[in-house]
């Protein structure tokens, strides 16, 4: 393809079953890049089935080997994915179109989230589940912070205007996907607050950070019109932080 390069990069752990339709939607960047963080099944086949360059070792930081894989990366700009999210036809030929023409460094792509086959478009957010996310970005000018989960990010240059188009993110499977996925944050996070001599504040202030959160998702992300998917969501966001908190200070490696 004519214009910049695009190098389109996965990280996946044990990923064969869900691969196959990420790449699959793909196939439009002009090169595809797998970091294979400890995979013991098929996803390393799968990935060469398609063509990506491979990257394989053993990350405990997500904030690691997601900059290992940009570094990895040799187009002009980069689009990051997850294993779980398919890019349409529509949102590609936008990328191809921006990347041809934009003056800015990076922009935001929004995301339709799906639980099971339900589309479930109000209520995220508070690290519970993203309604948006900033994954095209020229490269050089995206850094992950050294976290297990939700790293921060530091950026060089300049943000643009969102794109229009959405991707589309199979987050869960269902309501018990969701909660063992809190469960998976929460124990992660504590890892990350104990290891900086951290509990993530009082309990007092985490039981307010519970009313707010909860406020944020169903009522300011409108998760009410959502039915009980959004009230899970609110409930799940509402309680990342006192987790976090309380697996920080009670619990060990």
């Amino acid at each position: 393809m004519s214009g910049p390069r695009l190098s389109a990069l996965v990280v996946v752990h044990n990923e064969e079953a869900r691969l196959p339709a990420c790449l699959d939607h793909l196939k439009f960047a002009d090169e595809l890049v797998v970091v294979l963080d400890k995979c013991t099944d098929s996803s390393r086949a799968i990935a060469l089935s398609f063509g990506a360059r491979i990257v394989e070792g053993r990350w405990d930081i997500e904030g690691d080997r997601r900059n290992t894989g940009i570094e990895t990366c040799t187009g002009d700009w980069v689009l990051e994915v997850d294993a779980d999210e398919h890019v349409p036809a529509a949102l590609a030929e936008e990328i191809r179109a921006v990347i041809a023409t934009t003056a800015y460094d990076w922009h935001e792509i929004l995301v339709d989230n799906y639980i099971g086959e339900r589309r479930v478009r109000h209520g995220w957010g508070a690290s519970y589940g993203k309604a948006a996310y900033p994954g095209l970005f020229r490269k050089g000018v995206k850094i992950w912070g050294r976290d297990r989960v939700h790293p921060s990010l530091t950026w060089k240059g300049a943000k643009g205007p969102m794109l229009k188009n959405r991707l589309d993110h199979y987050v869960d499977r269902n309501i018990s996907d969701m909660i063992c996925r809190l469960d998976a944050y929460s124990t992660a996070r504590a890892r990350d607050l104990r290891e900086r001599g951290e509990t993530w504040g009082s309990f007092a202030n985490n039981l307010r950070r519970m009313v707010s959160r909860f406020f944020k998702c169903y009522v300011r992300r409108k998760g009410y019109r959502e039915g009980g998917y959004g009230l899970i969501i609110a409930i799940c966001a509402a309680l990342y932080p006192m987790l976090s908190h309380l697996k920080a200070k009670y619990e060990k490696d």
